[in-house]
């Protein structure tokens, strides 16, 4: 059974349409990452969940029930926000408590579950402290611990690491999958930031002007982008997008363009076509970074093609060097080791594996 379901859900402010035709279902203990650029309609959709937001047309169920009319408090649900919205003058214990005496919990109920969270999240040492004593991640953590103690239905979550350093988000996305591991906690989470959707989800939803482009698992966008959008937003460094034609040469379909006065021809025949192409027909071609390196790379048993290129730029992460080419018209970045010897201006052997690349219709820039 589903915990969440929008049904057809519209939501309009005036003549501006921010959700447009919503449906997605999740079941007990998947974990949905709503993710999209800034002013896609993401919030908006979460916040008609939690009930803050009303919608123009369209259903929101939880565990089956149509909730449009039930009030925030009576959804089983619970919230942590980007601006943690701790009490000031409250401990972190009663902070963390509070709504569990508003709704006259017995007190040694409380108390065990405040034990439970406080050591879950370690912040143990804290509970006397108030939130103008705490860092960035504490305060987090204070504010996922007053969401823990519910064991509501549903847990929701707006951007609630981006106002921390990266080392501290990257630290809490540890503790937030782990949580959900340990809890079997059903989660719908909203960031603009790719690699937290990824780290963090079972199932992905791309947003883009208030609808979901694309929905699944996270390997599955990375792997298959059912569009240009998708394609360059899922990953880091993006997918590199080159355009061409599709031209027929010894009867098998070859990917063609135009770099520095000559043609480039890759091979694809062995590509999965999801429906037929035109002769002629322009393409996309979308090929992620890790399957451009060196040429003297290793790729038994791939289709791949040998090119030189020169370096325009290069950085590091210490473990691996991404270099930017320029190629076709555009830029190619490719995903070298450290150890590796490549320099800026002088000319480099490249090999562009072609096993698990991406085809879009150049119009359409939907996947082919």
């Amino acid at each position: 059974m589903a915990v969440l379901q929008t049904s057809k859900l519209y939501k309009d402010f005036g003549p501006v349409e921010v959700l447009k035709d919503i449906n997605v279902s999740i079941e007990e203990g998947e974990f949905l990452v709503l993710v999209g650029p800034s002013g896609c309609g993401k919030s908006t959709l979460l916040n008609i969940v939690a009930g803050l937001e009303k919608a123009s047309a369209g259903d929101v169920l939880i565990d089956d029930r149509v909730v449009n009319e039930v009030a925030p408090k009576d959804r089983d649900i619970a919230m942590v926000f980007q601006s943690y919205a701790l009490y000031p003058t409250m401990t972190v214990e009663k902070n963390i408590t509070f709504g569990m005496r508003v709704r006259n919990v017995p007190r040694e109920e409380r108390e065990e579950a405040l034990q439970r969270v406080a050591k879950l999240l370690h912040i143990e040492p804290l509970l006397r402290r108030k939130p103008s004593q705490l860092s960035g991640g504490q305060r987090q953590r204070v504010a996922m611990g007053r969401a823990l103690v519910r064991r509501p239905k549903l847990f929701l979550f707006d951007e609630p690491l981006s106002n921390l350093d990266a080392k501290l988000r990257s630290r809490m996305r540890s503790e937030i999958k782990q949580l959900h591991q340990q809890f079997g906690a059903t989660i719908v989470y909203v960031t603009h930031d790719q690699t937290e959707a990824m780290s963090l989800a079972t199932k992905i939803a791309v947003m883009s002007e208030g609808e979901i482009i694309q929905l699944g698992a996270p390997q599955e966008l990375y792997d298959r982008p059912n569009s240009v959008f998708v394609a360059d937003f899922i990953g880091s460094p993006a997918m590199n997008l080159i355009r061409g034609r599709i031209e027929a040469r010894d009867a098998k379909p070859h990917f063609v363009a135009d770099h520095g006065g000559a043609q480039v021809v890759l091979p694809i025949d062995h590509y999965d076509f999801e429906r037929d192409l035109r002769a002629d027909q322009e393409l996309i071609l979308g090929i992620r970074p890790e399957y451009i390196t060196s040429g003297i790379a290793n790729h038994s048993g791939t289709v791949s093609v040998d090119i030189e290129l020169v370096p325009l730029l290069m950085e590091t992460n210490g473990f691996d060097q991404y270099v930017m080419f320029e190629f076709c018209g555009g830029e190619l970045v490719g995903r070298f080791s450290s150890k590796e010897s490549v320099d800026v201006g002088r000319p480099h052997r490249v090999q562009l594996d072609l096993s698990e690349i991406s085809l879009f219709d150049a119009e359409a820039e939907s996947r082919i």
